[in-house]
């Protein structure tokens, strides 16, 4: 043990000696080389000395970043070290006065290196106790390399910047003698308050304040001041909210240091000491978006800075989340406190949290795609029933779950399609109740096919309809025959163009159907048109918005300006609103969802306040979601109600409907039963939300259709010579043309294909193009076989009986034939009365009637 603790001796003694000899050269701003110095310590340190550079690289410190809302009010403080850097005259004399006396008392005395506190240190540490010999100055050197190396990720950086070595003692003094010829010692001192950690999770002397006084660096009094400067030294065995006791006496002895020094009284450190640590104080400071009032919303906003839209923030993911949570960025969003508050309320009102469903509620401005406001039924992160780690509007890349279907609200996309291929609204289709498909020609984007056996069915009635009168009813087997006409690919291509887009990130046409089995896009689905696809309610109401604003489709944007803490301004990506369709298409599409939520299915959910408002319906098959989609000319929202997957009610299910069951809003504590209708159920929710944003907003209004596409555009009829019957309908159906079909007899088996009218030149779009079909040879009426013979032979009176009747045919015979009631009464009456049936049968003659066809029969095509 007294060779151990000798050795140990040596070494101290060796090591002060070796600082003393480079302390001074460092101070002469000199090297000498390792020859010329003696003893293998100090040589060695000598050599590292000249290897270092000339002076330390010191970065910006780690702060936390802040997420503001359109009022200036937090939605979210990101960081890695919880530290808000302050300037030295915004921290309390009384503290910088406590740090330098227990850290450094003569830091406003000595240089870089205080060869007084080393020599007393290396004494101390000689004779068996510790003792730090290294100035403030030094301790901030410390505190720059370590808090580089943790930006950088570089765990071996940090340990070495810790590690008891004279090579690390020696780079701190050099690098201590640079830092004190750049900086002055406010500076110093003002960066070393900043920088230190004070434990519990609070880096600089501001979130220290914050955090164990909820007050401010500058309002610090003496008793506080004391006990955070006490922390530097250890500040994880001395914490008070951890380790209370050992944090007060740690006080105490700073107390003492500074009566001891002069720089307060005996009096003021005994008043001092008896002042305890009110734990009930203690803040915890706001961390990422578990901590923010919208919590869900709050991670939208972190995941969109964190993908490639921001790559100004670092490369990948990773650079990004460190730059947010180190950078000190001030990030301004768009978002409305009071719209979003009223969104959740409005959500909250009708889906509880822990019910079986999802709810979403998502609000855009059409003209800048802003983001207003982002609800969903499960506002809180986390793990217990009625949180979710998932914000279910957006997509997976962006924090979302999964997708949903869209159901007939995507009738709006095949409306556009045919408007803008000419069609106009008034065009009419027979719209039975059921109808099937199979067999059909329908067109994708690769060419004509024929649909597999589908038969939709109307929930809403059945007749002939206007485009209009569809719409306003939302027709499925109207709307399968439209997109017929228009053809699959216009129709996929006009969604796109308004800004729909799949759940799972993948492209519409380029890429297969998920679970078909096939290699075909959303184009070869003959459904399209009432809504398949998984979608994002985000992704929907950018689609809807596109259409407020007569076209123009904006990119959803949630974040403003990005600016760093040193005060420049980082890019930020823009709504890049671009014209994708027509205005005039835009508009007459406009006029159908008006009148749908004037007098049609959507009328439910209607504002009542006299805007201007157009709105569509949305309900899938058997009611696993419902939707209302609509708009103003000012904003443009959705809400939706799906039954959630996941929830032990419908997991394992192929058939999910809300239909019936119940939820437990906070309007509806006891339940209430849901109707499974666009209109009833997600109505409830869009109808307030919208309410709420517009209050107080402008009451702008639609843009009247023109009215030149009402009469539907002229046509070039295409080309069908030599085509068959089958491929010269799909190709005029492809032009935007309706088809009907009539039969007229030829020589030619029945069915064949003759002709169509017409097939030349230019035609309204409005105007059908007629199909001929072969109705076979006309049939020749047979001539009737004589009656005479069969008469003469069983009946010889019968020809005078056909000739000789009168009105009442019996009367007539009993005064004719005598004989024929003498010789045989009975038989002879019961001719007399029943003859005339069987000998005035024309069946010959009169069966042309049901199988001649003097006009041709018209029929619309199945």
């Amino acid at each position: 043990m007294t060779s151990r603790k000798t050795g140990n001796n040596a070494y101290h003694l060796a090591w002060f000696a070796a600082l003393s000899v480079l302390s001074g050269l460092l101070v002469a701003g000199l090297v000498l080389p390792a020859a010329y110095v003696t003893g293998s310590v100090v040589k060695a340190s000598a050599a590292s000395l000249e290897s270092l550079p000339a002076e330390l690289e010191i970065g910006p410190q780690s702060e936390r970043s802040k997420v503001l809302m359109a009022d200036g009010s937090t939605l979210a403080e990101f960081y890695a070290e919880n530290r808000v850097y302050v300037p030295l005259s915004k921290i309390s004399p009384i503290m910088r006065t406590a740090q330098v006396a227990i850290e450094d008392d003569r830091f406003f005395e000595h240089g870089a290196i205080d060869f007084r506190g080393t020599a007393r240190a290396a004494l101390r540490s000689a004779s068996g106790s510790t003792q730090g010999g290294s100035t403030l100055t030094q301790q901030y050197v410390k505190q720059v390399q370590i808090e580089a190396a943790v930006v950088a990720g570089d765990d071996e950086g940090v340990q070495k910047a810790q590690e008891q070595t004279l090579t690390r003692k020696v780079r701190e003094l050099r690098y201590a003698v640079a830092t004190e010829k750049k900086l002055t010692k406010s500076q110093i001192l003002e960066r070393y308050l900043n920088i230190a950690y004070y434990g519990d999770g609070a880096y600089g002397v501001e979130a220290a304040a914050r955090h164990y006084f909820n007050t401010t660096a500058e309002k610090l009094t003496l008793p506080q001041a004391a006990l955070l400067a006490g922390l530097v030294q250890n500040p994880v065995a001395t914490d008070p909210v951890n380790n209370p006791t050992a944090a007060i006496n740690r006080r105490s002895i700073v107390l003492n240091r500074m009566a001891q020094l002069g720089k307060i009284t005996e009096a003021q450190a005994t008043a001092a000491k008896k002042v305890p640590f009110d734990k009930s104080k203690v803040v915890e400071p706001p961390n990422d978006c578990a901590s923010s009032p919208f919590q869900t919303m709050c991670l939208y906003v972190k995941n969109v800075l964190l993908s490639d839209q921001f790559k100004s923030l670092g490369k990948n993911k990773e650079q990004r989340l460190n730059t947010l949570k180190r950078g000190g960025l001030t990030i301004q969003t768009l978002i409305d406190p009071k719209a979003q508050a009223a969104a959740e309320k409005a959500v909250a009102r009708v889906i509880a949290p822990t019910d079986p469903f999802i709810s979403t509620s998502v609000l855009i401005q059409p003209k800048s795609g802003l983001i207003v406001a982002m609800a969903q039924n499960r506002p809180k992160l986390g793990d217990k029933p009625g949180q979710t780690w998932y914000n279910y509007s957006v997509n997976r890349s962006m924090g979302g779950a999964e997708g949903y279907q869209a159901g007939s609200t995507f009738k709006v996309f095949t409306a556009a399609a045919a408007v803008n291929k000419g069609i106009p609204t008034t065009r009419r289709y027979n719209s039975p109740q059921t109808m099937e498909f199979g067999g059909s020609m329908f067109r994708s984007c690769s060419g004509p096919f024929p649909s597999p056996p589908y038969r939709p069915k109307n929930s809403t009635g059945s007749g002939n309809y206007s485009m209009l009168q569809a719409t306003m009813k939302s027709v499925n087997t109207y709307f399968v025959q439209l997109q017929r006409a228009v053809g699959n690919c216009d129709v996929v291509k006009m969604a796109q163009a308004a800004g729909v887009a799949r759940a799972d990130g993948k492209d519409l046409i380029k890429d297969p159907v998920p679970g078909s089995g096939g290699t075909g896009g959303f184009d070869t689905i003959v459904s399209f048109t009432l809504g398949p696809v998984e979608v994002t309610p985000l992704s929907m109401a950018q689609a809807y918005a596109t259409f407020a604003n007569r076209g123009v489709r904006c990119d959803p944007i949630i974040i403003k300006s990005v600016t760093t803490k040193a005060g420049k301004s980082s890019p930020v990506p823009s709504a890049n609103c671009t014209r994708t369709i027509d205005p005039e298409v835009a508009d007459q599409v406009t006029k159908l969802l008006e009148a749908t939520i004037a007098s049609g299915t959507a009328r439910p959910a209607n504002l009542g306040d006299g805007r201007d408002q157009a709105a569509k319906t949305g309900t899938t098959d058997s009611a696993e979601a419902v939707w209302l989609a609509g708009f103003t000319p000012d904003m443009a929202g959705v809400s939706l109600i799906a039954a959630d997957k996941q929830a032990p009610q419908y997991k394992g299910r192929s058939r999910r409907s809300i239909t019936g069951r119940y939820s437990h809003g906070t309007d509806y504590p006891y339940g209430h039963q849901l109707s499974g209708s666009g209109s009833g159920d997600a109505g409830l929710i869009w109808r307030a939300s919208m309410r709420a944003a517009l209050e107080g907003g402008p009451r702008s209004s639609f843009h009247a259709p023109t009215g030149k596409l009402v009469d539907g555009k002229e046509v070039e009829i295409p080309d069908i010579t030599g085509l068959s019957f089958k491929e010269a309908m799909a190709k005029v159906e492809a032009a935007g043309f309706t088809t009907e079909v009539t039969y007229e007899y030829s020589s030619y088996s029945e069915g064949t294909y003759l002709y169509a009218y017409p097939s030349k030149g230019k035609r309204s779009i409005n105007k059908p193009i007629t199909f001929v079909l072969s109705q076979g040879p006309r049939p020749v009426a047979p001539k009737p076989k004589p009656t005479a013979t069969r008469t003469r032979t069983t009946q010889p009176t019968a020809t005078r009986t056909r000739t000789t009747t009168a009105p009442k045919p019996t009367a007539s015979k009993t005064t004719t034939k005598p004989k024929a009631t003498t010789t045989a009464p009975k038989p002879t009456a019961s001719k007399t009365t029943t003859k005339p049936k069987a000998t005035t049968k024309p069946k010959a003659t009169t069966k042309p009637k049901t199988t001649t066809k003097p006009k041709p029969t018209t029929k619309k095509t199945p």
